[in-house]
């Protein structure tokens, strides 16, 4: 994969790091490993933290690190659930290991 077009990064819709890039992706013919012709091509969107990818779709991009929601967006965050998580009440690990110890003499 190699960097195309604007390289200013952008914010990934999966993660959120700002680690976004426009790239292109060759499909290689090889023989022993050698890659020899080129097959086919593929432009994409590359999140550089989590490997997310996309392929390169008319009228739509990842959303510039501090500029809002694109024009023409809608929002894709939902509130968190509310109340406690189902095991609150459990306690953590407790190895079991008596309040005070008692002091050698």
């Amino acid at each position: 994969m190699k960097p195309e077009g604007d390289q200013t990064p952008r914010i990934c819709p999966r993660c959120n790091n700002i680690a976004t890039i426009r790239v292109k992706s060759r499909l290689w013919f090889e023989l022993c490993f050698v890659p020899l012709v080129p097959m086919s091509s593929k432009h994409l969107w590359v999140c550089t933290v989590c490997q997310w990818s996309v392929p390169l779709q008319q009228g739509w991009e990842p959303a510039l690190p501090g500029y809002g929601p694109q024009p023409g967006a809608q929002a894709q965050w939902q509130a968190p659930p509310y109340g406690l998580p189902p095991n609150a009440a459990q306690r953590g690990y407790d190895p079991g290991y008596p309040a005070t110890s008692p002091k050698p003499a």
